[in-house]
């Protein structure tokens, strides 16, 4: 199969006090085609000044890979199906709270695609179907505890 990668660097910052609890947890991530983000715990978890707003957390990180993972499967599925996507927006949404165990998770994540069609486009049970597919072949989802919502917006 494949290996996929990522390189993860954070550094302690002159006059942070690591012991005390009180550092910065910005960091970022490297990715193999060269890609570097900008990363940062949320502020709902790690407040300011110890964390960063503007950064991608990887909550929103694992929402945004559901939900790019399912949409490329989607595209693909409608490809498949001679139907003609011309564009497609997903307003995704995982919810962080306990789990059964107690422990934080995002234990639930809501894809609400909006696909615009060209040729063919499908009946709403078409692309109901095109997305139930999308879900199934969507390795992300299949790695994945949470439970994941699809909430179609067309």
């Amino acid at each position: 199969m494949a290996t996929h990668s990522a390189t993860i660097s954070w550094t302690l910052r002159d006059g942070d006090d690591f012991c005390a609890k009180r550092y910065s947890r910005v960091h970022h991530w490297q990715f193999d085609g060269g890609v570097s983000v900008p990363a940062s715990p949320a502020t709902a978890i790690v407040p300011l000044p110890w964390s960063e707003p503007a950064n991608v957390d990887p909550e929103e990180a694992y929402v945004a890979a559901l939900s790019s993972c399912h949409m490329l499967c989607f595209l693909t599925e409608a490809a498949t199906d001679g139907i003609e996507v011309l564009s497609y927006n997903d307003e995704a949404e995982g919810v962080l709270e306990q789990n059964a165990a107690g422990q934080l998770a995002i234990t639930r994540v809501t894809l609400r695609p909006d696909a615009r069609y060209g040729a063919n486009a499908p009946t709403p049970e078409q692309a109901e179907a095109l997305h139930h597919r999308a879900h199934e072949r969507c390795f992300i989802a299949n790695s994945v505890q949470s439970d994941i919502i699809t909430d179609l917006i067309n």
